[in-house]
């Protein structure tokens, strides 16, 4: 019976969902949002604090700051709570209201960016923002999730590890990316693995992680409006791109049988499957890592008037039912740039 006294101590690593009976192709799902902040997040976000801490960065009057679209800053609102810290979390307008409610409820300030910067979009006017308040002020901590290592190491040291204890004969993991720190811990650790796994990206539209036209994004969490710092392109097999759409199609195909996830785990499936349905599957071995569950996307993935305002009506029709076949001309697609070795 685990018993904890701090809401970072526990975090279920070692839940998978098989997906073969929804989408007729071999792939695991590492559930990744069974925790006190319901995401992936709070690995890096603990692992980020706890070396500032050693590192004599925090003190009993720091305040923490840093940019976030949802999942990162409710991750670090239970840790500041837990440890007493106040903690100012800087987003933007296309943060889901209940994500901005819940970091309110945990005793964060949250401050809502609603212009986008000329060059950098949303982001880079978080980024600015962020800054400004730190120049201002030497109390402010930013713990930069863009550009700190404890981000991927978090992944490296565990997220990874936990994959290989159940898959010992993987054969190809799809990673999300957003800071890419998922993608860089898990394929750091992999690269140097027994057998060689293939590290496939799963990018959305309209981002520019991979080099991508910069594009409109609604959902926030994976994708980027720049380069990510963190980002070492010779680790990553291949990288693909995925429409919103397609994942708002993925997600309710996945909440028609029961497993309410979040748009970057909705994402990074409809890539998956898409990928494997491209190829023959036999005795291939995958996972894909779901970073969120469904709850704090319920007015957006699951909200029919947002996603016809924004995707027109015919988005969850019959005949677009993601993945029915392979479809070249909506879904993913790789993008160019990526070391790659010969697929399996």
């Amino acid at each position: 019976m685990p018993v904890i006294s701090d809401p970072y101590s526990f975090n279920e690593e070692d839940l998978y969902v098989d997906l073969e009976p929804i989408f007729e192709h071999p792939l695991f799902l590492k559930c990744e949002g069974f925790n006190f902040a319901g995401s992936i997040k709070l690995k890096p976000a603990t692992e980020m604090v706890e070396a500032a801490e050693r590192a004599g960065v925090m003190t009993p009057d720091s305040v923490l700051v840093e940019s976030s679209s949802g999942n990162m800053g409710v991750a670090l609102s239970v840790i500041a709570a837990s440890k007493g810290y106040r903690f100012l979390c800087v987003t933007d307008s296309r943060c889901n209201l209940s994500t901005r409610l819940l970091m309110e409820a945990l005793g964060t300030q949250v401050h809502v960016v609603t212009e986008p910067s000329p060059d950098g979009g949303f982001l880079g006017a978080r980024l600015d923002y962020v800054r400004r308040r730190c120049a201002r002020d030497e109390r402010y901590v930013w713990l930069s999730q863009y550009t700190n290592a404890h981000n991927w190491k978090a992944h490296y040291h565990r997220t990874a590890p936990a994959i290989a204890r159940w898959f010992p004969h993987l054969d190809v993991l799809f990673v999300g990316a957003g800071t890419t720190g998922t993608l860089m811990g898990c394929a750091r650790w992999f690269r140097h693995w027994h057998r060689p796994v293939r590290i496939v990206a799963v990018d959305t539209v309209g981002s520019v992680t991979f080099g991508g036209t910069p594009g409109r994004r609604m959902l926030p969490g994976l994708g980027m409006s720049m380069r990510p710092p963190l980002l070492d392109t010779s680790y990553v097999d291949e990288a693909i791109q995925v429409e919103e759409a397609d994942t708002i199609r993925t997600c309710h195909r996945l909440a028609s049988h029961g497993f309410l996830f979040g748009g970057s785990t909705g994402t990074v499936v409809s890539g998956a499957i898409d990928w494997l349905a491209q190829r023959d599957t036999q005795r291939l071995t995958a996972v894909a890592i779901a970073p969120d569950l469904g709850e704090r996307y319920l007015d957006t993935v699951y909200q029919a008037n947002w996603i016809q305002d924004l995707y027109g009506d015919d988005v969850l029709t019959t005949d677009e039912r993601p993945h029915a076949g392979p479809r070249r001309d909506r879904g993913s697609r790789t993008v160019p740039g990526c070391a790659r070795r010969p697929g399996p």
